[in-house]
């Protein structure tokens, strides 16, 4: 059909009865999209999650990964790997707790199921990475990790033999984060709530969450209760909002995270900033007016993701390794999905004739320039509300950010003329919810952070 419709463009002799293309889809909650682009730099722009929990977490399917007779809980783990391919991510930096991360061995942590169609990604003749297959033909890239005393990431390997593995992951010590490294992991702290400006700051690792779903919940206990035991405990879904938009109720700001987050950058520590899933498929069991429960994994997947701007192999998908690479860099940027896919987004600096990427380092005496691109909300229906998009640069500070220049459209440019960290953010004011948001328009009225990115520094 294609091919003929160009055919009938070329020649400008359609005829009336050639049947036109179908519109293309329109965005509605729950929608979710691979990027599958490359940037004009030749980056790779990957999607996926940092911090994710499966039945080698002892609190994960409502605290019983294991069955009555000690084994792992197959349907669990068949849930998860459903709704890992059905929220279309490249990757998943899995963060097991120590129990039970610590029982398992390579490939079994990495969820390996040759059966199923996966294949291990091999370094140096060792496991380090499953490519999970999907029903669809695709893969999401599954890569090993726990959260016990801290949160290293993208483990090549176990730090010790099983009797003192226990022990290894609980530390927090200098020489502990030395031997995760070692073992090929990126070094993060989770929940940045729990430590101090000092810690995240002196201590030799490599980043830590600039937000968390937990501690979000947490913070929004309020109007949770309010929806779920006022209403959806009660299979009152009349006036709710459309399921995958449930999250639109939260409050996505921390104070607790951007005060530290910032006061890091702004001491001149170099520190990429995540943000954290933490799903378990453990706390909201309730199901929704879709018959899917709140925390079901993919309804948590699907809430925002983590996007690595990645220099991709040969085989143009990238492998575990360039992964890390790409998060020791910092080239990350976070986008809350739920919201709206956002299409278009860039952060750049430019440094006389050179192009720097998030996470670079650039200097005032090369004369130094940054564009935001604002994005838009891919496939929004032209038809619906319009948001409100607000594109803006920030410099770090203690105890927050300063907001240096804002736009509301097009391509935000500034020239600095300080040192120090700078990230892009954009917010939106998403009225374009309003045919799913049911009775509770009030959910609309307020900006919300929609796109965070890592820092640019500038120094002299």
């Amino acid at each position: 059909m294609r091919s003929a419709a160009l055919a009938c463009l070329v020649s400008l002799g359609c005829s009336s009865s050639m049947k036109s293309e179908p519109p293309p889809p329109r965005w509605s909650p729950g929608t979710v999209y691979r990027p599958g682009h490359t940037t004009s730099r030749g980056l790779l722009d990957a999607r996926g999650l940092v911090h994710a929990h499966s039945i080698y977490s002892h609190d994960a399917c409502d605290d019983r990964p294991k069955t009555a007779d000690g084994a792992f809980d197959q349907t669990c783990l068949a849930d998860f790997r459903r709704d890992a391919c059905a929220a279309r991510h490249d990757f998943i930096f899995l963060t097991d707790h120590g129990t039970h991360f610590t029982e398992g061995e390579f490939p079994d942590v990495l969820l390996y199921r040759p059966e199923a169609g996966d294949q291990l990604v091999l370094h140096d003749g060792q496991p380090t990475a499953n490519r999970m297959a999907c029903p669809d033909g695709s893969s999401v890239l599954l890569i090993a990790g726990t959260e016990t005393g801290m949160m290293p990431v993208g483990l090549e390997r176990h730090l010790a033999p099983p009797a003192t593995r226990s022990a290894w992951y609980g530390r927090t010590d200098d020489e502990a984060i030395a031997a995760a490294r070692a073992a090929g992991a990126v070094v993060l702290f989770q929940h940045t709530e729990d430590w101090t400006v000092a810690q995240l700051a002196q201590r030799p690792i490599d980043g830590f969450e600039m937000y968390n779903l937990h501690a979000s919940a947490l913070m929004n206990i309020g109007v949770a209760a309010e929806l779920i035991f006022g209403k959806v405990e009660l299979g009152d879904f009349d006036g709710l909002p459309h399921p995958d938009a449930f999250f639109t109720a939260f409050s996505l700001e921390d104070e607790r995270y951007l005060s530290r987050w910032g006061s890091v950058l702004a001491q001149g520590h170099r520190r990429v900033t995540t943000m954290g899933t933490d799903c378990h498929r453990n706390t909201f069991p309730q199901k929704l007016q879709d018959g899917e429960r709140i925390d079901s994994y993919r309804r948590m997947m699907i809430m925002f993701s983590n996007h690595l701007l990645v220099k991709p192999g040969d085989d143009a998908a990238a492998d575990d390794r360039e992964l890390k690479a790409a998060l020791k860099a910092r080239r990350l940027f976070g986008t809350f999905d739920f919201l709206g896919t956002p299409e278009g987004f860039e952060f750049v600096a430019l440094e006389g004739p050179a192009t720097k990427e998030i996470g670079d380092e650039v200097s005032l005496r090369a004369g130094v320039a940054f564009e935001v691109k604002t994005p838009s909300v891919k496939d929004l229906d032209p038809n619906a509300p319009a948001p409100t998009i607000t594109t803006r640069l920030l410099k770090a500070r203690a105890n927050g950010w300063d907001e240096v220049a804002s736009t509301t459209e097009g391509t935000l440019r500034f020239v600095p003329t300080t040192p120090g960290a700078y990230r892009a953010e954009v917010r939106i004011v998403p009225r374009h919810l309003e045919p799913f948001i049911g009775k509770r328009r009030d959910f609309l009225r307020a900006a919300r952070p929609w796109v965070l990115s890592n820092a640019i520094d500038v120094v002299p």
